[in-house]
This record gives structure tokens, sequence and C-alpha cells, in this order.
């Protein structure tokens, strides 16, 4: 397997439940695995995690379990013949207050606020803007349409509204009681579905935190990236979550698919800056759910994202219910590892201007930069937080970053961080003990050999969160 940066998100689903799979799928790359919470009950997603653990313990490797929550059902209701064609042209009555099944000519709603949501002249889009309708009036609580681009319309199918403005808070009742599941099993990431504002990631992070206190467990928080008034609030999102998704698929659906390749790059570069992780999702192999191989354009925006530098790609349905599932890993491994070959490493630019107020960050940036000069052949951190290696892989650099950490909970959330390999590994209160015993650690695993340089970070007093404040560079005896 290539040594590879970029990691890979993989959604667990009914094509990759089976144990033996799942532990292959580990094998292969997948650095997280993400239970979607829109789909299956409580007790699905307390098995799911505990087969997801099974797995990567026989697989030998630890993995980051992210809890994806459905967020607000923005959707129509359900169809008496399943579905419906619609033409361009026919009326169509979006009807908040209907209880019978849909019709060719109307269908009900499971967001009731629809109706005052809109007004004459928006445009709504269904089915990932598939199917366009022309708001024509509201009346009560019917919104009276017009087709504008046609198509088959089926049950449950969500709705945007072009350039948004949908009221519906981010965090639902089902979110909450799916925040109490997730922390029953501890998962490492939760990922909030269309939030708005910072007050969206704040109130998610109370819940989780709270959920998480009898388990002594607080996750990260990633804030799903899909609504179009999240853009302006984009930096204090950031500062309010661990990391970001860019969610093309309803991202695209509100802005437009020729807004979001530039966005896809302005969020990266955010939050690169802001020192938070960053998934790009949707769509990124979605040719394999039937075919064995990609398309030439699917490789190339896999390739991009890495380039970009984002932390993280991720696969939804490709895993979950499609044909191929090992086959899209080892696909993905191979593009990230190719594409990170052709990284240019500016760290000199990187710095020029930078100025560091905390000692453990400088303390991060310092192995960097004598790393990178010197031409070390790994980067080590002692950590106990994960914050001096999250720094640290901020910056393209083409040496791994080794983290070494006594707490498993530390070493799952560092599986998302790019170009970190994070290992358990109990650390003396000694320091040279602590750095003897880190030396043997890496020269056992075959990371390092005699006569190769590598530089080291901890903090003294060792084991105190924060604390990172030596840096070492030493030669294998």
């Amino acid at each position: 397997m290539a040594r590879r940066a970029t990691k890979i998100v993989a959604t667990l689903g009914p094509a990759s439940s089976d144990p033996k799979l799942l532990e292959q799928l580990i094998g292969a790359g997948v650095n997280v695995v993400r239970l979607n919470f829109s789909h299956g009950k409580a007790q699905d997603h307390i098995e799911r995690a505990q087969l997801v653990r099974e797995a990567a313990q026989r697989a030998g490797r630890e993995v980051a379990i992210m809890a994806d929550l459905q967020g607000p059902k923005i959707r129509v209701g359900r169809f008496a013949d399943g579905k419906v064609l619609l033409e361009p042209g026919m009326k169509f009555v979006l009807d908040a207050a209907r209880t019978e099944p849909g019709d060719a000519g109307g269908v009900g709603l499971d967001y009731k606020e629809l109706p005052r949501d809109v007004r004459a002249g928006d445009t709504l889009l269904l089915n990932d803007g598939l199917i366009v309708l022309t708001v024509d009036k509201v009346r009560g609580d019917q919104v009276h349409t017009t087709v504008k681009l046609g198509g088959e319309l089926s049950n449950n199918k969500g709705i945007n509204k072009q350039g948004g403005g949908l009221s519906a808070p981010a965090l639902t009742a089902k979110d909450m009681e799916d925040i109490r599941t997730a922390m029953s099993f501890q998962a490492d990431y939760v990922a909030v579905s269309f939030p708005k504002t910072a007050t969206d990631m704040e109130m998610a992070r109370q819940l989780c935190n709270v959920a998480g206190a009898e388990y002594g467990h607080k996750p990260g928080l990633i804030a799903k990236i899909e609504r179009a008034e999240a853009i302006p609030n984009l930096e204090s999102i950031l500062k309010a979550s661990d990391g970001i998704m860019v969610a093309r698929g309803d991202l695209a659906v509100e802005v437009g698919n020729a807004a979001v390749p530039a966005l896809q790059k302005r969020m990266i570069r955010a939050a690169r800056k802001f020192d938070k992780v960053v998934i790009t999702a949707t769509q990124m192999m979605e040719s394999m759910i039937t075919n064995p191989v990609p398309t030439r354009a699917e490789v190339s925006d896999v390739a991009n994202a890495v380039l970009d530098g984002t932390d993280a790609v991720m696969l939804s349905a490709e895993t979950a219910t499609g044909r191929y599932p090992l086959e899209t890993i080892i696909e993905m491994a191979n593009i990230c590892a190719e594409a990170e070959m052709a990284e240019d490493v500016k760290l000199d630019a990187d710095f020029s201007g930078m100025e560091f107020s905390r000692i453990d960050q400088s303390i991060a940036m310092g192995a960097l930069f004598t790393a990178y000069h010197l031409g070390c052949k790994a980067i080590v951190a002692l950590t106990d937080s994960g914050s001096t290696p999250l720094w640290m892989s901020r910056h393209p650099i083409h040496i791994p970053i080794y983290a070494l950490t006594p707490r498993l909970v530390t070493q799952r959330r560092m599986a998302l961080y790019r170009n970190v390999r994070p290992l358990l590994m109990d650390q003396s209160a000694e320091r040279d003990t602590a750095l003897a015993d880190a030396e043997a650690h890496l020269k056992k695993r075959g990371i390092v050999a005699s006569g190769d340089i590598y530089a080291i970070t901890c903090g003294e007093p060792m084991g105190a969160p924060g604390g990172t404040n030596m840096l070492k560079v030493l030669r294998v005896a």
C-alpha cells in the first residue's frame, strides 16, 4: 500500500457491513468510518460501531468513527403510486396540510414551514436539483408552483430553495436523540447537517458534551457546509467547530453547480488557516457504485481535492450500497498517493510573516522547518491532546508525522489529520526514558533505522496537555 497523507472516509452500509469485508476495507486504507444517521435505528448504529471497532482491531489499525446527523427533513411527502412524472409547464402544489398521498397535481410536505419560507418568484429545487419549480403564489398552507424543469419525482425527495433561506433549525429532536446514541459508543466525530451559523455548532457541542459526560467523552465536531447562508458565516462556523465538510451535493443545489469548485478551494484554504480539518465529500467516485473503475473526471476530482490540501476525501453510496466497495478504496488510495507526489512544499513561504503567540505552536512549526531543511526521515510528536500534530499537519511536507499518544481517544481523533500517523504508546513521566521508548517503538515498526535522522517534540513536565515545549533532532544509533 502506497504511503499516503490524505485520509479516506468511507460510509458504512449494506454493501460494507460484512465483518470480513470491513476488515479488508480498513486494511486497504479506510481511516474514518461514517455512520449515516439518516438511515437505521439507534440499535443498528450501536451494533455497527461495535463491528467497526472489532474489524479495526483485527486489521491492526485504529480508525475514527464519525456519526453523521440527519438534520432537518426538508422533503416532499409520499405519492399514491410511489412517484409522479412532472412535465414542464404543469401546475404542482406543495401542501403542508395535505395528509393523503400525492398525485400529479400536488403532494404533502414533511417540512411544514415551507409556505412561510417562500414567496412568489422563488425557485425550488427538488431531488438534488433535477426538478425545478417556480413559485407562483402562496395561499395558506399551499405553495402553488409551475414546473420549469420536469422529471420523475418519487417519495420523500429533498427540497432546496435557490439562494438559501429555509428556516429549518440545524438540530432536530431526532438529532438530539441521535447524539445520545453516538455518545453511548463514543463516536470520535459528530457531523452536523445544515448549520447556518456558529450558534448551531455551539449548541451541538453543548449537547454532545452533556450526552458524553457520563462516558467522559467529548467528540470532535464537523460542520457540513451545505447551505448558502453558511458561506458568509464560514469563518465563525470554523472557529466554533473542529472541522468542516465540503458537502457539495446540497451546496451545489443552493448556490449552483458552477460556484462549487471555487468555494471548495476557499473552504479548504480557510480550514487550514484556522487549524481545522476539512473533508471533501459527495460524488467523488460516483460511477464506481456500478463500475469497477472510476471515470477520468472522478480521478481528476479526487486529485484536485488532494492538491487543494484537503485532510480527507469521502465516499458515500460508493461504499454504503455500491457493488465495488473494496476496489473503490484501493483506487482512491492510489489516486491520493499519486497526487501527493506532485504537491509543492513551500514551507519557507508559508512561514514568512507568521507570528506565534504559543510556545507549543512555535515548537510544532520549528519541527517542520528543521525536518524539511535537514531531510529528516520522520517527524515525531509525543502528544496527549493531539494539538501539536494538528498544527504540523496544516502545512504540506513530504515527511511523515508520527503522533505517539498514550490516549486511545486521541489516537482515533488524529486518524482524520492529513499526513499524521497516530500510534498508541504509553509514556514515561521521565523525559529521557520517554524519548528512548519512542525511538525503540519506531525502530520496531521499521519507521526509522540505524543512521536515520528524525525530529521529535514533547513537553516537560511529561503528560501535561498543551505543554509541548521541546524539540530535539536525533540520529538513530
